[in-house]
């Protein structure tokens, strides 16, 4: 199947995708979400394939949702003039696509580099096991302005405090801290990333398909017990309250009028670098 958004390439028992529009640090449009749902399947049903690794083309894994023109990727929000049942629909679709990571049977690793934001973070914490750079930007800014996560791994990954620290003000953490607090498994050198999740993967894939997809389905019926799986589609319908806040219309307002760039800025100015912790290294 060819795709635009996405490359595909299966070798060695792996199925190698990598979010492919660089130019917008891998922005998630709705075409790049039907793609990634077609190629996970598509890995899913070859039988020669035990494992996925999915990154990021560029300098970023993904720096969030293509949120300009929204409604012409067939996404909508509360600045617009549907009902929030209709916004609810709509996000739905979205999330069910999203969460072929968490259906397939075939375990997924993901490579975050550069940017990893708001729709990046929503598909990397769906992923089995996340590995990042060290020096990766990893948080959900749009809660300052836009509604909350429409995925909600974060209490599952650091518990409630840390969750509670990152989604109430935006912030963002790096690799490193990341690893210190569950939010990835392990942080390496930028350069090393595409090696060290490959070496990962090549480690699975000597594993039987039948083997890898039983324990990845026990340790997700463990956190579906927890409450998990449901926790998305109530993530998803919290998404679409939120964004009734009076804050979001004016952020759309303003991007409407003065751009993008400049409702970020004011979205974002007032929380200086956005970090929510520095270690004594990264200073």
């Amino acid at each position: 199947m060819a795709h635009e958004t996405i490359l595909y390439e299966p070798a060695d028992g792996i199925a190698r995708i990598t979010l492919n529009r660089p130019e917008k640090l891998n922005a998630i449009s709705w075409q790049m979400q039907q793609e990634l749902q077609a190629a996970l399947w598509e890995a899913d049903r070859d039988p020669s394939v035990h494992v996925v690794t999915l990154q990021g083309a560029g300098r970023s894994f993904s720096a969030g949702y293509d949120i300009e023109p929204p409604r012409a990727q067939g996404m909508t929000h509360a600045a617009g003039h549907h009902t929030m049942e209709r916004d609810i629909w709509g996000l739905e679709q979205a999330t069910l696509m999203r969460m072929t990571l968490w259906e397939m049977h075939k375990p997924v690793v993901a490579g975050i580099h550069g940017h990893c934001l708001a729709g990046g973070t929503d598909v990397a914490f769906l992923c089995d096991v996340v590995i990042a750079a060290e020096n990766a930007r990893i948080g959900y800014p749009p809660v300052r302005a836009l509604g909350s996560p429409v995925n909600h791994m974060w209490t599952y990954l650091v518990g409630p405090m840390w969750a509670k620290r990152l989604l109430l003000t935006g912030d963002a953490v790096s690799g490193v801290e990341a690893e210190r607090i569950g939010l990835v498994l392990k942080a390496v050198p930028a350069e090393r990333l595409g090696e060290e999740v490959r070496d990962l993967a090549s480690r699975m894939a000597l594993i039987d398909v039948d083997l890898l997809a039983a324990q990845k389905r026990i340790v997700n019926m463990a956190l579906e017990l927890m409450g998990a799986r449901t926790m998305q589609r109530m993530a998803t319908e919290r998404d679409a309250i939120a964004r009734q806040a009076p804050v979001v219309t004016q952020f759309y307002s303003m991007a409407k009028e003065k751009g993008l760039k400049a409702a970020l800025e004011w979205r974002d100015s007032k929380f200086g670098d956005g970090r929510a912790a520095k270690k004594a290294e990264e200073v």
